[in-house]
């Protein structure tokens, strides 16, 4: 405490600085909580996500299963060939609360009978519904990326906001409230050391 000088101009000043301060990690917490929420919300978006997922995977793997057994690995290997492509992906960042997060914009990789580069004649309707239901995959595959994605940037924000607040709410403010307070004790010190002076003056005066 030896630094702080006990001044009244400082004393204000210190008010200043603990209401600041206050007011700084009432909006951090105010930040926080928000991202929380989104951060719940993409939580459960991930999770629904993931899941169908999983669920379309079973469906996939079964109907190249049958298409591998009926029309043999060949055909299907012959198809995927025919229809393989390039996958063109826009990553974005976009602003969240403060928080630049991703948005992967893409159009639908799921295409129809036309598009797929083979011969209809070809195919089976087995291997169309093969590749049907793994363009559906890559969809999903996307979608969880972006919210994973997403789910990283928001916890380390949320991590960074909350050490922010702790410093705010452990370090500043009991410093500056310590530094307050020891101004007023030096304050009210200096006015009753000045006040009974004032009295041995008066006394003095009096017996004069």
């Amino acid at each position: 405490m030896e630094q702080v000088k006990a001044t009244r101009a400082e004393l204000l000043q210190k008010k200043t600085q603990i209401s600041l301060a206050r007011q700084g990690r009432d909006l951090l917490k105010e930040k926080r909580n928000a991202l929380m929420r989104e951060l719940m919300r993409t939580a459960e978006q991930a999770i629904r996500r993931g899941e169908e997922l999983e669920r379309r995977v079973g469906q996939a793997d079964a109907a190249l299963a049958i298409a591998e057994a009926i029309d043999g690995p060949e055909a299907v290997q012959s198809a995927a060939l025919a229809a393989r492509g390039q996958l063109a992906l826009d990553v974005r960042a976009v602003n969240l609360m403060g928080v630049s997060v991703p948005r992967i914009e893409q159009k639908s990789v799921a295409r129809g009978p036309l598009d797929r580069g083979y011969s209809l004649p070809a195919v089976s309707s087995r291997i169309e519904a093969t590749a049907e239901a793994f363009e559906i995959l890559i969809d999903l595959v996307i979608a969880l990326a972006e919210s994973e994605m997403r789910l990283r940037r928001l916890a380390e924000e949320i991590g960074r906001t909350t050490r922010r607040v702790n410093a705010l709410e452990n370090v500043l403010i009991p410093r500056l409230e310590a530094e307050r307070s020891y101004i007023q004790m030096v304050l009210e010190e200096r006015e009753r050391e000045d006040l009974f002076r004032l009295k041995r003056v008066k006394k003095k005066i009096s017996r004069n």
